[in-house]
């Protein structure tokens, strides 16, 4: 059993420690399983799971809309994809993508657009996708090539998008483009695409190490109304940024989750398996390897969930959801691979809990902003905090 005593730390309340006692009561040994034959199934099976027995209505803001409060709250996503991830990489993922795909509309989303998307989303009858990759701008947004012109009462979209989850069995998708009020960044805008729309395809369905949905979109004289521009326009990035910086913290929290199911299979193994007379667990060696992975988990959870505490309260945290990401995620890489270790040959067996383990973290270093691109965010941000010292 996972250690829980971070649950008494004081960024959390008696709702939270509630939320996450509920959550580990409902989730069945098999949350529609991690090898599923049919991964598109398995998705939209817990998608819909999640939705009918209350999960969702985390992931969306406005209680008029399905949510469970009416602004996000936090604390509660990271919970919930932790103990999620502790389980079933899949069912994290079906949960996440709902938030991310939908998280724009929350924050800006006119009065129609929550009320038409929304409630769908948290009641898991539609499935939302957030679409801002591009094949030559992952990282790079101000690169985006992908553009909307206007058109009376439309936009026409051309483009492509990449690494995009939930894609093709998404019901609808946040698009960003350019839309050229000002150059770089400035110059962006966000828009609903629903699935239907004429001149929208899935051009590859991509195939990863820990299967889940993900597609390359391609956008093709592709006429999207007016009313679904989210936001202003060239407040695209804005709206981004926004977004990912609710979710950039919630990977940090699945890593933690990833990270806890690690430990608890290498200290399973370690009190059992015996060698020269004693279990591994007797090993000084063995013991240092543990410390390690304990104390990287416990740093993790500390930057992970203060930066969900701050966000809670208001504050802008793009400084420490980086610092959250980069750390939860590299530390949850050195702990599962270290419990591959403990585990010996079993380790690497196709799906032994350790080897899925294995497969889920690498992906996590990568999306939402490489560990690399959280270095450049955390270095930039403290060298604009930093007051230089007067001369004299």
């Amino acid at each position: 059993m996972s250690d829980k005593t971070y649950l008494d730390w004081p960024f959390f309340d008696d709702a939270h420690r509630r939320l996450e006692r509920d959550l580990e009561a409902w989730v069945p040994p098999n949350t529609g399983g991690d090898h599923p034959a049919d991964v598109d199934s398995a998705c939209r099976e817990l998608v819909k799971r999640l939705g009918r027995d209350g999960w969702l209505r985390y992931a969306v803001g406005g209680t008029d809309c399905g949510g469970r409060f009416d602004a996000i709250d936090t604390r509660s996503i990271c919970l919930i994809r932790e103990t999620l991830a502790r389980h079933s990489g899949l069912a994290d993922f079906a949960f996440a993508m709902q938030g991310l795909g939908s998280g724009a509309l929350t924050l800006h989303g006119s009065p129609q657009q929550k009320q038409r998307y929304l409630a769908k989303v948290a009641a898991g009858e539609a499935i939302a996708a957030f679409a801002l990759s591009e094949p030559g701008s992952g990282s790079d947004v101000a690169a985006m090539a992908c553009a909307a012109r206007a058109e009376g009462d439309h936009y026409v979209l051309d483009g492509e998008k990449t690494w995009i989850s939930n894609g093709g069995i998404a019901d609808f998708y946040v698009v960003f483009a350019r839309t050229g009020e000002a150059p770089g960044s400035r110059g962006l805008s966000a828009f609903v695409v629903e699935a239907n729309t004429p001149g929208f395809e899935i051009a590859e369905r991509i195939e990863v190490i820990a299967p889940h949905p993900l597609a390359r979109l391609r956008f093709e004289s592709c006429r999207i109304p007016r009313e679904n521009l989210v936001g202003a326009p060239g407040q695209g990035f804005k709206v981004a940024m926004q977004t990912l910086d609710i979710f950039r913290t919630s990977v940090a929290a699945a890593a933690l989750g990833f990270a806890r199911r690690a430990l608890d299979e290498a200290l399973f193994r370690a009190t059992r398996r015996k060698m020269f007379g004693q279990t591994l667990a007797d090993f000084q060696i063995t013991q240092a390897k543990l410390a390690q992975m304990a104390t990287g988990i416990d740093a993790s959870a500390l930057l992970t969930y203060r930066a969900a505490w701050l966000r809670d309260r208001g504050r802008n945290v793009t400084r420490e959801a980086a610092m959250a990401k980069m750390t939860a995620t590299e530390t949850a890489q050195q702990v599962i691979d270290s419990a591959v270790q403990i585990w010996g040959g079993l380790g690497v067996v196709c799906g032994h809990p350790v080897e899925r383990l294995y497969r889920e973290i690498r992906a996590l270093r990568i999306y939402e902003g490489a560990t690399e691109v959280q270095q450049l965010i955390i270095a930039r941000q403290t060298l604009a905090s930093y007051q230089q010292p007067s001369a004299g």
